[in-house]
């Protein structure tokens, strides 16, 4: 009997099967808003950005980090001077991104009804635990998992690692995702099917250039058009 060359699939969670970016993209708007009597947006979101990063190996990916972010940026643009009352409304508009509504994106539902029972389900994802646990639980897409894996960072290492551990090796499995830089570009690394489903509003500290010349790169348009994939490399 011949071996079946994919088993696995794994799916990204944030602006993949639901939209996230978004809800960064209208507070990071409202936090510049808290401070225009300091400084202009543009230069405000660009001195958070850089917070960001520095902080990223410190407090790592989602909601937590990028709240400490703003509070920084903002004792940074007004030299200290920031009123205890911003402080307060910064602290509001992350407790709201952590209650913000899970809007699933496009053919998420139907496509990981057609895969389930036939592959080996998982979702991959960075951010905080209990706001990636909330988000899946109120998107209502958990049961189509087969397991579930929320991590610090997202590695050749940790695709090698999640896919012995689910399936049958990084070779036979495939990551789904709107980052290159985290879905794509190492799970290709750790020899399994990379698929780029790009998202408009992908952070900025996601980009890298697309793998094109990687035999197990592909890129669709939208998760619909996954399954007629699937059904090409199988």
């Amino acid at each position: 009997m011949a071996t079946r060359p994919l088993t696995t699939i794994g799916f990204d969670a944030d602006d993949t099967l639901w939209q996230n970016e978004q809800y960064y993209r209208l507070t990071e708007a409202h936090f510049t808003g808290l401070l225009a009597d300091f400084a202009e947006g543009p230069k405000i979101s660009e001195r958070l950005l850089e917070a960001e990063k520095r902080n990223l190996r410190h407090y790592g990916f989602g909601i937590k980090g990028f709240t400490l972010s703003m509070i920084e940026t903002a004792i940074e643009i007004t030299e200290g001077k920031i009123p205890a009352g911003v402080i307060a409304k910064i602290l509001d508009t992350g407790r709201e991104l952590l209650s913000h509504p899970v809007e699933t994106m496009p053919h998420v539902r139907d496509t990981l009804e057609a895969l389930a029972g036939k592959y080996l389900l998982v979702m991959i994802t960075k951010g905080d635990l209990f706001d990636q646990e909330r988000k899946l639980a109120q998107s209502g897409l958990g049961d189509f998992f087969d397991a579930v894996e929320i991590v610090s960072d997202k590695t050749a290492v940790t695709y090698r690692r999640i896919f012995a551990k689910v399936g049958d090796g990084p070779e036979r499995a495939m990551m789904v995702g709107n980052s290159l830089k985290s879905d794509i570009v190492p799970a290709i690394a750790a020899g399994s099917y990379g698929v780029f489903v790009p998202h408009e509003l992908t952070w900025v500290l996601e980009h890298v250039d697309e793998p094109k010349e990687a035999p197990r790169f592909r890129k669709i348009g939208h998760l619909g058009e996954l399954r007629d994939l699937i059904d090409r490399l199988s």
